[in-house]
């Protein structure tokens, strides 16, 4: 499962539509906001997330510290996708493997992070 948490739903329907084109058989579950995500691992933990940081509400790191608050769900690989340059920043004590920026992102990035990321490819 590959969760993707932005407040912009058609973005988030686009990077859906990018995923789904990129593999088969992965289940995608898009959240609003960061409360709406951490209550759904309830469910079911995610193999991949992808994250908005600027979100209405709890914003981004909110989710990010609550990931890292559980030893089941830190190690969960996390994609930051935002309009703030995030380039040269380390993030990866937050569980974060790549940033993409919103601007320049392509499908092609999409693919290679799931390909690299979800275990089901």
């Amino acid at each position: 499962m590959i969760y993707i948490i932005d407040d912009d739903r058609e973005f988030a329907e686009c990077i859906a539509k990018m995923i789904l084109h990129a593999t088969k058989g992965v289940e995608i579950r898009i959240f609003s906001n960061a409360i709406e995500a951490i209550n759904a691992m309830d469910e079911g933990l995610p193999e991949l997330v992808f994250l908005d940081v600027l979100l209405d509400g709890p914003d981004g790191f909110t989710f990010l510290n609550e990931m890292l608050s559980y030893e089941d769900t830190e190690k969960i690989p996390i994609v930051i996708m935002s309009s703030l340059n995030f380039r040269g920043k380390n993030l990866t004590n937050y569980g974060v493997v790549e940033t993409l920026n919103k601007a320049e992102m392509t499908p092609e990035d999409i693919k290679r992070i799931v390909k690299k990321y979800a275990s089901k490819n």
